[in-house]
Formats: structure tokens, C-alpha cells, sequence
């Protein structure tokens, strides 16, 4: 059986591990995230400028979001990721 793509075992052609720069901040979504797979099509939607489809797949994550309670905003993992969209903004901005 074949690994899914994108996957360690079988990296999507447009993989970005081996082209990241040595100090270029990124950030990984793994599939066990319950948001994964909305998370990406809405990126695709935007990258494509779909715009409808990208406002209806934010419609539907704010759903699913509504139905959580939120992280509190002093929770460490919540800070990183603001940091790591600081530091990424920061780092193209230097290029």
C-alpha cells in the first residue's frame, strides 16, 4: 500500500522541507488537528483566488470552531503560533 501524499513517506512534489532556508521559520499542520484538512483547502481556495469557495470554508471552520471552547490566550501553544506568523512575516520581509 502506498503511503498518502504528502506524507513522511511519500512528501508531495512540492514538499518544502529540503528548500527551507536554515533559518526560515514554518509551520506544520498535521492531519490529527481537527481543522487539518479545512485549514488547507481554504488556503488552496485563496491561492487561487476563489474567493466564494474561500469565504464558505471559513464559514465552516468558524462552525466547527464555535462548537470548542476556545484555547485560553494565555496558553502557550496559542502564543507560539502568533510568534512563529511573527517571525515568518519578519523573515520575508528581510529576503
Amino acid at each position: 500500500m502506498t503511503a498518502p501524499v504528502g506524507s513522511k513517506a511519500n512528501p508531495s512534489k512540492f514538499d518544502c522541507y529540503p528548500d527551507l532556508a536554515e533559518d526560515e521559520p514554518y509551520f506544520v499542520i498535521r492531519a490529527d488537528d481537527l481543522l487539518s484538512d479545512a485549514l488547507v483547502e481554504l488556503h488552496a481556495y485563496i491561492g487561487a483566488g476563489q474567493a466564494g469557495a474561500a469565504h464558505n470554508k471559513l464559514a465552516e471552520i468558524m462552525a466547527l470552531t464555535s462548537q470548542r471552547p476556545p484555547r485560553p490566550s494565555d496558553s502557550p501553544k496559542y502564543r507560539e503560533t502568533f510568534a512563529i506568523s511573527s517571525a515568518m512575516e519578519k523573515w520575508r520581509n528581510s529576503q
